[in-house]
C-alpha cells in the first residue's frame, strides 16, 4: 500500500514515538519503541512521491510499483536465508542482496519515470529512492519489562524466557513464526493502558445519524493476496492475505463492471461495496491452504486464519454539518501496510478489547483479560475532494477532518466508514513464546514483520445510488438506520467517554465481555493438525430460545425482503439471508457467532448486530476525524431458531421414544405381577 514518506533507517525508531503511535504505559518514559531481534529491509516508498500521474500511465506505474514490492519481498527472503552469516557481518549482504536490489529498483523507477514522461511531466528525484538499507534488530532475549528501551509486556504473562522465539521460529531473538515476527514488545496489557479515546466534538447542525450495513464475517472463507486498488492486474500484489466481505468478485483483475455486477454478502443487496483487511492468524503451526503459496507461508504469513466473531460496518456523519453522497466506485485506503519502515504518518488502525474500548493502541496488539475479546477498529477518511474517485498514490483525493471535525479547504464531508472487527482470541503466553497459547498477528508484507502499526483497511463504494441517497438522508436527519434499526429513531446527544465502555463511536463502546469458547481455541504444544480454514465457532450451549411470530423488520425504512433477523439465547443477533451462496470460490465454513457448533454460515448470512464503535482515531501525525454519537439500533423481535442439521430425523425420534417405551414395559410388568399374586392367594 502507498503512503507515508520513505524515512531513513536512522530516524525510524524515534519516529515511532514522535509520530504518535501510542502504546504501553512505559513508552512515554523511555521515548523509544524498538524492534527486537529481526533484521529487515527498509526501502523508500516510491508511490508516496507520485501524487500526479496521467491516466494513460496509471496501469504501467501500478505494475512497476508492484514490481518494487516483489523485489523487496524477494530480497527479504534472501536475507532470512542468510540470517546467521549477516548477523555476524552485516556487510555480507551487500554483494548478494542489497546491491542487486538497488539495481533492480533503479530499473523499475526509470520505467516509472519514462511512463509518466510519455504523457506528462517526468517526475524528478525518484532516482534517489533506489537504494535500500538494512535495519538490524536488537539482540535481546527477554524484550520484557526490564529492558529500558522497549515497551513492557503484560505483567501477568511476563517476558519471554525462550529467547523470544515463537513457534516454528528461525532462531532469531524475538522472532515469531517463520523468523519474521511478531515479538513480545508488540503486545501490551490493555488494563495497563490509560483511557485515551477522545470525546467527539459536536456542533449545531451536525449530521448525527448512523447507517449500518451487515455483510457477514467472511464465514465462507473468501481470501486472496491481491489488492485491486493498489495493484490492479497484478496477482499477489499485496503479499499478504485479506478477508473480504461485501462484494464477492474481489481479485486483482476485477473491473468496475465486474464489481457492479457481482454478488454480495451484504444483507441489503443494494450494497455491493468491497470491504477488506489483512487476516489475523494464530501462530500455532497450522498448515492453512496458503501454507506454500505466495502471500501466505512463502512470505512469512503462516498459521491458522481466524474468522472474526463480529464485523460491524457503520457510516457516521460530520460533527460540523451535513454530509454529501460518496461518488460511486470511490476508493479509500486507511492505514499504511508499510508503516513499520515508512513511519506512522498514515498509520490509522486501533486495537483494543471489549469492555476497554476507551483505551486504544496504535502500535501494539492488546492482551485482553479473560472474557474479553480483541477489537480492531478502522476509521476511514471522511472528506472528499469533490472530483476524483482515486488518486495516483490512492490518498490525496480523500482526507481526514481536522480535530474540530471540519474538512480541509476544497474538500467536502462524506459519510465516514467505521469498521469494527471482533476476534475471540486469548492473550498469548509470552513467557514461553506462544507455545501454550499462540501469538496472534495480522498478515503483512514480509519485511514489515507483522507489526500492528502496519494494519490497514480498504473500501470501494459500490452502493446503489438510491441506497446511497437513503444513507445520506438518514445520517443528515439524525436517524439510526440499517438492518434491525429503527429508521425513525433520533440519535442521542454526545457524551464524554468514561473509564469503561460507552455507546459513542470513539467513546469506548463495546458489548459485554464474551465468554464463548471458539473452534480456534489454542492447541497444546505440538498441535499441527491440518484442516481447511474455518471460523472460530462458539461451543455448543443449551438452547432456551422461544419461538415467536416473524417480526416485521425494516431495512432503511423498507420492509425486509432479503433476510430475516434471529435473536439467540446467547444474545447474538444476526441476519440469515436468502439467495444462493455468495462465495465465488471459497469453501463454506462454520460461521463464527452462529450460536452453536455445527451451524454453517454463508457470506450472505452471519453478522452480529450493530454495535457502537471503539473509536480508533488517526495518529497525531495527521488530523483527527471527530465523530458524532452513534446509537444502538433497537433489538428486533426474536425469530425462530434455525434447526441444526440432522434435527427431526429418525435417530432423534427414536431417542425421544425410548423413555416412553421403557415406561410402558415397566407398567405391563407391574400389572402382570399383581395378577399373578392374586391367583396365588386364591
Amino acid at each position: 500500500m502507498l503512503g507515508g514518506g520513505g524515512l531513513a533507517a536512522v530516524n525510524v525508531y524515534a519516529s515511532a514515538t514522535e509520530g504518535g503511535w501510542g502504546g504501553g504505559p512505559d513508552q512515554a518514559a523511555t521515548g523509544q519503541v524498538r524492534s527486537a531481534g529481526v533484521t529487515t529491509i527498509d526501502c523508500p516508498d516510491v508511490g508516496s512521491r507520485l501524487t500526479s500521474v496521467p491516466d494513460d500511465a496509471r496501469a504501467d506505474v501500478d505494475r512497476e510499483l508492484a514490481a518494487l514490492d516483489q523485489q523487496t519481498a524477494a530480497a527479504y527472503r534472501q536475507l532470512q536465508a542468510s540470517a546467521g552469516q549477516i548477523s555476524q557481518d552485516p556487510g555480507a549482504a551487500d554483494g548478494p542482496i542489497m546491491n542487486p536490489l538497488k539495481e533492480k529498483r533503479a530499473a523499475a523507477i526509470e520505467r516509472i519515470a519514462a511512463a509518466v514522461d510519455r504523457t506528462g511531466d517526468r517526475p524528478e528525484g525518484l532516482e534517489s529512492l533506489a537504494a535500500c538499507t538494512l535495519r538490524p534488530g536488537q539482540d535481546g532475549a527477554g524484550a520484557g519489562a526490564g529492558d529500558a528501551g522497549q515497551t513492557t509486556a503484560a505483567p501477568a504473562t511476563g517476558g519471554r524466557q525462550d529467547g523470544g522465539q515463537g513457534q516454528n521460529g528461525a532462531g532469531q531473538a524475538g522472532a515469531g513464526q517463520g523468523g519474521n515476527g511478531p515479538v513480545v514488545s508488540d503486545y501490551a496489557d490493555i488494563t495497563a493502558v490509560q483511557p485515551n479515546a477522545p470525546a467527539p466534538p459536536q456542533r449545531d447542525g451536525a449530521s448525527r445519524g448512523t447507517f449500518t450495513t451487515e455483510c457477514g464475517v467472511n464465514a465462507n472463507g473468501l481470501f486472496n493476496s491481491d489488492n485491486v486498488i493498489v495493484a490492479p492486474g497484478v496477482s499477489n500484489g499485496a503479499h499478504h492475505f485479506h478477508d473480504y466481505v461485501g462484494n464477492q468478485s474481489n481479485t486483482a483483475f476485477a473491473s468496475d463492471d465486474d464489481l457492479a455486477k457481482a454478488d454480495t454478502s451484504c444483507v441489503d443487496k443494494g450494497d455491493r461495496s468491497t470491504y477488506y483487511w489483512p487476516v489475523v492468524r494464530l501462530q500455532n503451526g497450522k498448515q492453512e491452504r496458503d501454507a506454500g503459496a505466495p502471500g501466505g507461508g512463502t512470505e512469512g504469513n503462516a498459521g491458522q486464519i481466524v474468522t472474526p466473531k463480529d464485523v460491524t460496518l457503520t457510516f457516521v456523519g460530520s460533527p460540523q454539518g451535513k454530509v454529501t453522497a460518496m461518488p460511486r466506485l470511490l476508493r479509500i485506503i486507511t492505514g499504511d501496510a508499510k508503516a513499520f519502515v515508512n513511519g506512522p504518518a498514515n498509520a490509522n488502525a486501533s486495537w483494543s478489547c471489549t469492555g476497554f474500548e476507551d483505551r486504544q493502541l496504535k502500535d501494539k496488539y492488546p492482551l485482553c483479560p479473560a472474557g474479553s475479546d480483541v477489537v480492531r477498529t478502522f476509521r476511514f477518511q471522511s472528506c472528499w475532494d469533490g472530483r476524483n474517485i482515486d488518486s495516483a498514490n490512492h490518498r490525496t483525493h480523500v482526507a481526514f477532518a481536522t480535530p474540530d471535525g471540519a474538512c480541509p479547504a476544497g474538500f467536502q464531508a462524506i459519510p465516514q466508514l467505521v469498521q469494527r472487527i471482533v476476534y475471540d482470541v486469548k492473550a498469548p503466553s509470552l513467557n514461553d513464546g506462544g507455545r501454550t497459547v499462540p501469538l496472534f498477528a495480522v498478515d503483512s508484507f514480509p519485511e514489515q514483520l507483522h507489526k500492528p502499526v502496519t494494519d490497514h483497511g480498504d473500501f470501494i463504494n459500490v452502493f446503489d445510488e438510491g441506497l446511497m441517497r437513503e444513507m445520506v438522508d438518514c445520517i443528515n436527519s439524525g436517524r439510526t438506520c440499517g438492518p434491525g434499526g429503527d429508521s425513525g429513531a433520533t440519535a442521542a446527544p454526545s457524551r464524554s467517554p468514561g473509564a469503561g465502555a460507552t455507546d459513542e463511536p470513539g467513546g469506548g463502546a463495546s458489548a459485554e465481555p464474551s465468554t464463548s469458547a471458539t473452534a480456534s481455541a489454542e492447541p497444546g504444544p505440538g498441535d499441527t493438525a491440518t484442516a481447511e480454514p474455518s471460523s472460530s465457532a462458539p461451543a455448543e450451549e443449551p438452547r432456551t430460545d422461544a419461538t415467536t411470530a416473524p417480526a416485521n423488520t425494516t431495512k432503511h425504512g423498507k420492509p425486509a425482503e432479503d433476510g430475516r433477523r434471529t435473536e439467540h439465547a446467547d444474545g447474538d443477533r444476526r441476519t440469515e439471508a436468502g439467495g444462493g451462496d455468495a462465495n465465488s470460490g471459497g469453501t463454506p465454513a462454520t460461521s463464527s457467532g452462529s450460536g452453536g457448533a455445527g451451524k454453517t454460515g454463508r457470506a450472505t448470512g452471519t453478522s452480529a448486530a450493530p454495535a457502537a464503535d471503539g473509536g480508533g482515531q488517526p495518529t497525531a501525525a495527521q488530523p483527527t476525524a471527530a465523530q458524532p454519537t452513534a446509537v444502538q439500533p433497537e433489538a428486533p423481535v426474536a425469530q425462530p431458531e434455525p434447526q441444526a442439521a440432522g434435527r427431526g430425523g429418525l435417530a432423534e425420534t427414536g431417542a425421544d421414544l425410548w423413555p416412553a417405551g421403557i415406561g410402558v414395559l415397566l407398567a405391563l410388568a407391574g400389572l402382570f405381577m399383581l395378577l399373578r399374586a392374586k391367583r396365588l392367594t386364591h
